[in-house]
Parts: structure tokens; sequence; C-alpha cells
């Protein structure tokens, strides 16, 4: 393990769990741009890494939460939580092998389009907070219907960059399903930790971890200092205000959205330039 690496890795994954925890996240989606632009991956490898990564703190997350509590209010939203699950599970192996057909400059743009659709949902949910509710409560028959829609968008966007999904489930689970919020936390790890584990076994079938540099220098000090990051993060809690960090790290990704999109032009444009010679 090269040391180059592992204090920067485990530094900025425990940065980055804790701002996640602050919010309720897992903090996948703020790690991408450091492995993309900190640590100079490329787009395909880190997505792969990053998911890899997710998988850790899942099961860290799930192993403290269901180690240490029940969620009685669970029972009631089984439909729509198996729905997004098994959506999720199918788009998570349809992703993972969509990945690998998509070029790298086409990846870089899709990656920068979904950070700051993430960072826009962020800051509407900081701006909104409790007003921005669909009305949905529990009982129906579309509810799992409603759900296995959702779950094929969630694993889709998993897969293309390599996160749990958390940013994603937790709002439609509350908003669209009128889950209370701790009961969408605990859903959304039961939700997300079978389709990020489909996806990093069929990118571990296909060799995308062969690169044992980078996932024993990279990703195992940045999948610990996040499990860490993500403990502090989830108890300072309560003296941080939530809706003022989602405003920051929602321009936060907002502004990586933009870097990364310019570094895709940049490099579209050497690339003609290259070919007109």
């Amino acid at each position: 393990m090269s040391r180059t690496t592992l204090l920067p890795a485990l530094f900025w994954g425990a940065a980055i769990g804790m701002l996640g925890g602050l919010i309720g996240l897992g903090g996948a989606e703020f790690r991408l741009p450091v492995l993309l632009g900190l640590f100079a991956l490329a787009a395909h490898a880190a997505v792969r890494l990053n998911l890899l990564m997710s998988l850790a703190t899942l099961a860290a997350s799930a192993a403290g939460r269901f180690g240490f509590a029940s969620f009685p209010a669970l029972s009631g939203h089984w439909p729509e939580i198996l729905a997004l699950m098994l959506a999720a599970m199918a788009a998570a192996w349809f992703g993972a092998g969509l990945l690998a057909r998509i070029d790298a400059l086409r990846l870089t743009r899709i990656i920068a389009v979904l950070l700051a659709a993430i960072g826009v949902l962020l800051l509407v949910e900081a701006a909104a907070g409790d007003a921005l509710h669909l009305g949905a409560e529990p009982g129906g028959w579309w509810r799992a219907p409603a759900g296995a829609v959702a779950g094929v968008g969630i694993g889709l966007v998993s897969s293309l960059l390599g996160v749990a999904g958390g940013e994603l489930i937790i709002p439609t689970l509350i908003f669209g399903f009128g889950v209370d919020i701790r009961t969408a936390g605990t859903a959304s790890l039961i939700i997300s930790l079978p389709a990020v584990a489909v996806g990093v076994f069929r990118h571990a079938r296909a060799g995308g971890y062969r690169d044992r540099a980078a996932v024993v220098g990279i990703g195992v000090p940045m999948a610990a200092g996040s499990v860490l990051g993500a403990l502090a993060g989830a108890a300072l809690l309560p003296f941080v205000p939530a809706g003022a960090l989602k405003l920051i790290l929602g321009v936060i990704l907002l502004v990586s959205a933009v870097k990364l999109w310019r570094k895709g032009a940049a490099k579209a444009a050497a690339a003609r330039a290259a070919a007109a010679r």
C-alpha cells in the first residue's frame, strides 16, 4: 500500500463520510469528484471503485443500524420497499454492463449531469424542507408499481455513479410514499445493499477490480475513513444545521459537475484537433 495515496485517501474518506453522515448520506457522490480529480483515476475505474467502497460503507451502516435498533414502522411499507429493491437490483445488473459500453468522454459527461442533478436536489430539499411532500400516505395498490419504476432509475444512477443511491431513495420514500425520515433511512439500506452488491459482483466477474494498487492503496483506506467519518457525522448531527449543510454541499456538487463537464469538453476538443492533423 503506497503512503502517497494512503493518507490522502484516509483523510478524504473521513471528511466526506462525516459530511455524508451529517445529512444522512454515505458520501459516495462526493467521493467521485475526488477520485476523478485528486487521484486522477479514469472515469470507468473511478465509478467501479466508488461502488466497491459504497458496498463497504453500506455494510458497516447496516450492521450498526440493525444491530442496535428495531424499526416496526417498516412493516407498513414492504410493498414499495421490495419493489424498489428488486427493480434497483435488476437495473444495477444492466447498468454495470452498460457502463462497460460507454466511452470515457460520454461517461464523464453523464457523471457531470447526474452530479448536477443531485446537487440541485440537495438545494431543493434544503430550501423546501418539510413543505416538499407529494401528500402520499401508506396504503394503495399503486405502491409496488411506483416503487418498481423508481427503482429502475435509482439502480441505473447507482451503476453509473458508483453510489448507493440513498440521495434518491430517501427523498422518494419520504415525499412519494409518506415514510418518516428514520424509517426511510433504514429502508434505504435494505434497498441499496443488494443493488450495490449486484453491481460489484458483475464488475468483479468482468475483471473490473484487477488493479490491486487502486483497490488497496485508495479504496481500502478511503472506505475505512468513510465509515469512521460517517459515525462522527452521525454523532455531530444534533449540533449542525442540516439545511445549511445541504445548501453548501449542493453548491459543491454543482461546481464539481461544471468542472467535470469542462474537463470532458477540453478532452473532446483535443481529440478533434489531433484527428484533424
